[in-house]
């Protein structure tokens, strides 16, 4: 068993967790080889790891990407190859119906009712979140509301037995020809699964698409033969027919013979080659004639388009999916990477390709600004204006800010914001939800959780300190990323905006939890001062020389984003070679005032007593603060 580290859960109770942390850990009784093998429709949970001990499922649910039951599932897609044959070979030949087929048609629905029941123990992914739903009443009332029930139902009665249970009689009506052709409903199964084979990267896509094109042409002459056989036995006169005038009494002949002219003559046709030595009798006849050559114009241009798409296109999309999959498969094998380390990267790249055509930047880049802005302004301005930041700021702070943001997407269990990186955006969550956690001596601590309008990521971009704390999203989520260079160069001509997102982020600040403002000594440092300066004023009543500086460098400028951003230095309380053993060694953010007396004033208010001299790091001493640059560490003694 591998060796785990112990954290926090939200309500303080320590619990065990894998030293994998961004791993959610769900398997199935099977192992999946190859996640590029799977449909969109069938994926894991985005960060599951397969292939290892963890977490089964529930009793009695069947994990939809099980290797078992995806064997289970190419079975049904070859007895759906016999169905889509025997469905319209029935109706024409209704001897067989009757006869030989009988047995093997009641076999092969005996394998769909199977499988409608397995139905109600398969979990399915629900497709918010992309984790499996287990729960037994869940799975039930989706499939029993969904269209596929009844069609299933349907598509799996044997009418035709049935019928002669009840009567005692064997029938051969034409509606149960027509009742038989409700199990071409089981055709979308061998659609879904030419779609996993195209996603698979163990096979040709090439190949894959032509054995599908292959597989329409068959089927389509297939149908065409039978239902141009079901006219002429139906005709009132058998010898004006198509295969009347060729075979005479045909009925009374052999099913295959039939069946060999059938497909013949809808070969010749649909290939246009038309030997006339079978044609069209009588006006019904004539009719279909004309009905299926008009199909087989379209078929023919779906068969010369698609061939001309994988020859020439060749599927960009998918070859470019595929490349990329291949791509992270080598790097993960050439580097040694973890098999979980691995399984997320590809879960990641799976979840940024099915999530291609929802990101704004690829929709938008090619139309005007004008446009782009206003669509922006539909999806995301009701999520800006109830931010905490950004409310009741002017309309035109909302357009300008909205026009520029970048929508993103992000699968559970992966960090969008990491702790101590150097803070360059801040973020508003759309949708979805994200915890916000710490790491203690290699232990992680949760803090809070947040949900949609709520910002993150925006304390260590105004501060300009390495952000405190790690981001890591829960479900999928959509987010919206701000620039800090953008937002800096919005806000500072809009000077009255600049004041209403001071206070708000103030406010905030002032609403933080306790264990939050612990893991931020500046910002706790910050309000502290700010709390005092507000008792002092309202205890004096009057604002005196020294505590007017002491606002102004220590509040507005330090939040003030309506001004120019001022320079950032921090400043110490001794000299550089003298750090004290003990507490006090500290350093206090602020920003840099417009002289040196009122820097030297500043540090007396910080440290509490009054400096003559301010050196840098190496010593050298500071005479013009024009010098400083963002940063800094200035040590006034």
């Amino acid at each position: 068993m591998s060796a785990s580290e112990t954290t926090r859960s939200p309500m303080g109770l320590s619990e065990t967790r894998s030293p994998t942390p961004l791993l959610f850990r769900r398997h199935s009784s099977g192992e999946i080889r190859n996640l590029a093998s799977l449909s969109s429709s069938l994926l894991p949970a985005f960060g599951t790891v397969m292939g290892e001990s963890s977490v089964r499922l529930k009793r009695f649910v069947i994990a939809p990407y099980d290797r078992r039951y995806r064997l289970w599932q190419t079975f049904l897609v070859v007895l759906v190859v016999y169905s889509a044959w025997s469905s319209p070979f029935e109706l024409a030949f209704s001897k067989a119906s009757t006869g030989a087929l009988l047995p093997v048609d009641l076999v092969v629905d005996a394998f769909f009712a199977i499988d409608i029941i397995l139905t109600f123990f398969v979990a399915y992914l629900d497709k918010s979140t992309y984790l499996l739903v287990e729960e037994h009443k869940k799975i039930a009332f989706r499939y029993l509301t969904h269209l596929r029930f009844p069609m299933d139902v349907a598509s799996t009665l044997p009418f035709q037995t049935i019928y002669r249970i009840i009567s005692g009689k064997t029938s051969r009506a034409q509606v149960f020809g027509f009742l038989n052709l409700l199990r071409l409903w089981r055709l979308r199964r061998v659609s879904k699964f030419f779609s996993r084979l195209e996603k698979d990267t163990r096979f040709s896509y090439f190949w894959t698409r032509y054995c599908k094109l292959i597989c329409v042409t068959l089927f389509a002459v297939h149908s065409a033969g039978c239902f141009y056989y079901w006219l002429a036995t139906r005709y009132h006169n058998s010898d004006s027919t198509w295969l009347g005038v060729n075979i005479p009494d045909f009925k009374a002949r052999s099913i295959w013979l039939g069946y060999t002219y059938s497909m013949y003559w809808s070969i010749v046709t649909l290939t246009t080659v038309g030997y006339g030595d079978l044609h069209a009798v009588n006006t019904e006849e004539k009719i279909f004639t004309i009905f299926y050559m008009l199909f087989n114009i379209g078929l023919t241009a779906y068969l010369i388009g698609n061939m001309t798409n994988l020859i020439v296109h060749t599927a960009v999309r998918t070859f470019v999916m595929r490349d990329a999959i291949n791509e992270i498969l080598r790097y993960a094998k050439k580097n040694r990477l973890p098999e979980g380390l691995k399984e997320q990267m590809l879960a990641h790249l799976t979840l940024k390709f099915k999530t291609a055509e929802l990101q704004q930047e690829q929709v938008l880049e090619d139309l005007p600004k004008a446009i782009r802005s206003s669509i922006s302004q539909q999806l995301f301005r009701t999520t800006l204006e109830n931010t905490h930041l950004f409310k009741g700021v002017s309309d035109d702070f909302i357009v300008q800010l909205v026009s520029e943001i970048k929508a993103e997407y992000f699968p559970p269990k992966v960090d969008i914001v990491i702790q101590n990186e150097i803070p360059t955006d801040f973020y508003i969550l759309v949708s979805g939800a994200v915890d916000v956690v710490t790491y203690k001596n290699g232990m992680e601590q949760f803090l809070s959780k947040l949900g949609s309008q709520q910002m993150f990521g925006e304390i260590g971009v105004i501060f300009n300190i390495p952000q405190p704390f790690t981001v890591r999203t829960k479900r999928l989520s959509q987010v919206v990323r701000i620039s800090h260079h953008h937002f800096k160069q919005l806000v500072q001509p809009l000077q009255e905006d600049g004041k209403i997102i001071l206070t708000n982020f103030i406010q905030h600040l002032k609403g933080l939890k306790n264990e939050e403002l612990a893991e931020m000594p500046l910002v706790s440092e910050f309000l502290d001062d700010l709390i005092n300066e507000e008792a002092s004023l309202d205890e004096d009543g009057a604002k005196g020389h020294a505590g007017q500086v002491h606002q102004e460098n220590d509040v507005a400028t330090t939040t003030d984003l309506s001004k120019k951003p001022p320079t950032r230095v921090i400043i110490h309380g001794y000299h550089p070679n003298h750090k004290p053993k003990s507490g006090g060694n500290g350093g206090k953010l602020i920003h840099l005032p417009d002289s040196v007396e009122n820097l030297l004033t500043i540090a007396e208010s910080k440290f509490g007593r009054k400096g003559t001299t301010i050196v840098m790091a190496n010593g050298s001493q500071v005479e013009d603060l024009a010098a400083l640059r963002e940063g800094d560490h200035l040590y006034i003694f």
